[in-house]
Parts: structure tokens; C-alpha cells; sequence
């Protein structure tokens, strides 16, 4: 049997409020054409988590990239900015309005972290389990076929290919 190739995904952007959104719907796609439709909303939620965090606080800028990787049964979402400074769990008061975002990330997600990558800036990312791979329904015969060929009636197709 093959196993599933490596799936990735790479954004480049500025952690705009305005772009948030647009970063949640190409995230929400690029899992609907994975078939990873269970993720959405953990992953949406997790890297709008993760692109306030850089608007709010990261510096010298708010320029970041948004990678999610599919690799075997586990997906990882990070974002990458250029501040070094490492983000920490805060305990928020009940009433409060922010500071909740990577407690929230902790809660939804299988596991998390910071890459400290020197004076380029961090990564922080987390990961969400996947689930088990459909199969794809059997490729329909074709009327009027002489032979049975490589398609037969209860043959399954599997994708082997990076999307």
C-alpha cells in the first residue's frame, strides 16, 4: 500500500483584520479540498487565534506566513512572524475581552508550541488530529466497454497525489 504523500499549504500575508478573513476561507477551502471537512472549524478558529495575536502584538511588522501541512494523520497549522518575542498562556480574568486566544488554541487543538527561529521572529503552531482517509467511491463503468480492463466493478481509487 502507499501511504498518503505530504499536503501543504503556504499564505503570505499582513495580519490585517481585513485579511483574517480572507486567510480563514482559503484555510476552510484548502481543507474541503483535502476532504478535511471535520478540521474547519478548529483550524479557522486556531489560525484567527494565531493572525489577532500577530496584529495585536507582534513588531518590527505585521508580515507573516501561514503554513498547513497534512502529514499522515496529523494536520499542523503555524503562523510565522518576525517578532522574537515568545507569547505565554495568560490567566484572564472571566470578564475579560482578550488575552484568552492561545488558552483557547490549548483547548481545541491536539498539541501546541513556539519555534523560536533567532532574530527572524517564531512560529506558533498547533495540530489537529485527522481523520482516517475516505475512499473514493469506485471509478462507474463504462456502457459499452468489450473488456473489464483495470476497472472493475468493486475496484476503489485511492489519490497518491499531492494536492
Amino acid at each position: 500500500m502507499i501511504s498518503q504523500p505530504s499536503r501543504h499549504c503556504t499564505v503570505e500575508l499582513q495580519a490585517l483584520p481585513s485579511r483574517i478573513g480572507q486567510v480563514r476561507r482559503i484555510i476552510s477551502a484548502q481543507l474541503r479540498y483535502w476532504h478535511l471537512d471535520p478540521l474547519i472549524d478548529q483550524a479557522a478558529l486556531g489560525v484567527t487565534e494565531l493572525l489577532t495575536n500577530v496584529h495585536q502584538h507582534a513588531e518590527p511588522d505585521k508580515m507573516c506566513t501561514v503554513e498547513i501541512e497534512l502529514l499522515l494523520d496529523r494536520l499542523t497549522v503555524s503562523v510565522h512572524d518576525h517578532d522574537p518575542r515568545i507569547p505565554t498562556v495568560e490567566d484572564s480574568d472571566h470578564f475579560a475581552t482578550s488575552g484568552r486566544g492561545l488558552a483557547l488554541i490549548a483547548a481545541v487543538s491536539e498539541s501546541w508550541g513556539v519555534r523560536p527561529q533567532g532574530d527572524t521572529g517564531k512560529s506558533v503552531w498547533f495540530t489537529l488530529s485527522a481523520p482516517s482517509p475516505v475512499a473514493l467511491p469506485p471509478y462507474p463503468l463504462v456502457y459499452g466497454a468489450t473488456t473489464d480492463g483495470p476497472l472493475r466493478e468493486h475496484a476503489t481509487v485511492r489519490s497518491t497525489i499531492a494536492r
